[in-house]
């Protein structure tokens, strides 16, 4: 079903998500590196020889990590071919070389110990056999690389997201008429695999269940940290609204106050509440450790 379903959305994924390979999308990666890699180095990010990583649709945090210089050798694996063609696409766009395989997290085609960094985004909670996942993630990689996955989410921080959701379904129709839209078409243009994007996802985390699986993979220095809570609420109140709509008739300026007003709400996030507030409550959850050296 994953695979069908991301086959399915590869086409319009990076519009329907935001996805950007500017200033702006790379300033967020890296953004997500320094919380997640905060306290394991000083000085700045570190450059990584090799590269894997693990579902990563169309290239989003590979990709903006080679423009920002991080990466020097890169290779991305998908289940769904759909999201590595379109990977393609982009890199290709972007004057960038990487080398995609088509590969199953629980049954990685690498040999033993063949990068310094494997990551993720928005990946770990597709996985069904999560123990056996970490255990090839650890196989792969040397000893003294990084694990970093980001992007996950919080169970707990998930059922506060629902709040503002269920709001903003109520306030939709109210909503539409105010800015004079029509309903929305029937999803993904009414494409027969739609339906599955509210099963692909199997896991929500709790902090804790995230760090024991790393620490029983045998990875060291796991670091399990939270990222979003108000700008989180926000956006998907937003998001809430805007999927009830006609996207034609969505006005401009809307869409740059829920635009302006999410990048304004995280860097407050940022800021104030993530080093303050327990990792659980955030809508996000991203993972960081260490493969032991022998």
């Amino acid at each position: 079903m994953n695979t069908r379903y991301h086959d399915v959305a590869a086409g319009h994924y990076d519009s329907k998500w935001g996805i950007d390979f500017g200033e702006l999308g790379r300033d967020q990666v890296l953004a997500k590196v320094r919380k997640a890699l905060h306290g394991k180095r000083a000085g700045g990010l570190p450059v990584y020889p090799r590269s894997l990583e693990i579902g990563s649709g169309t290239g989003y945090f590979t990709l903006n990590m080679m423009r920002a210089g991080l990466i020097d050798q890169a290779t991305c694996s998908d289940i769904s071919p759909g999201m590595l063609a379109t990977l393609q696409d982009n890199a290709r766009a972007l004057g960038l070389e990487v080398h995609t395989h088509t590969a199953d997290a629980e049954r990685l085609p690498f040999a033993d110990e063949s990068f310094d960094l494997v990551l993720g985004h928005a990946i770990l909670h597709h996985i069904p056999d999560l123990p056996r996942a970490f255990a090839e993630l650890e196989r792969v990689l040397a000893p003294g690389g990084t694990l970093l996955f980001a992007g996950e989410p919080s169970r707990y921080g998930d059922r506060l997201a629902g709040v503002p959701k269920r709001a903003a379904g109520a306030m939709a129709p109210l909503w539409r008429r105010a800015i004079r839209a029509r309903p929305a078409p029937p999803a993904e243009g009414g494409a027969p695999d739609a339906a599955l994007e509210g099963v692909v996802d199997v896991h929500a985390f709790a902090p804790t269940e995230l760090s024991r699986l790393a620490h029983e993979a045998g990875f060291s220095e796991v670091r399990v940290t939270g990222e979003e809570l108000l700008a989180n609420w926000f956006g998907w109140a937003n998001r809430t609204l805007e999927a009830t709509a006609e996207p034609a008739d969505v006005p401009w300026a809307w869409r740059q106050y829920a635009y302006r007003g999410y990048l304004l709400l995280q860097e407050l996030d940022r800021r104030l509440l993530e080093s303050r507030l327990p990792p659980a409550i955030f809508y996000n959850l991203m993972i960081s450790a260490r493969k032991p050296v022998a």
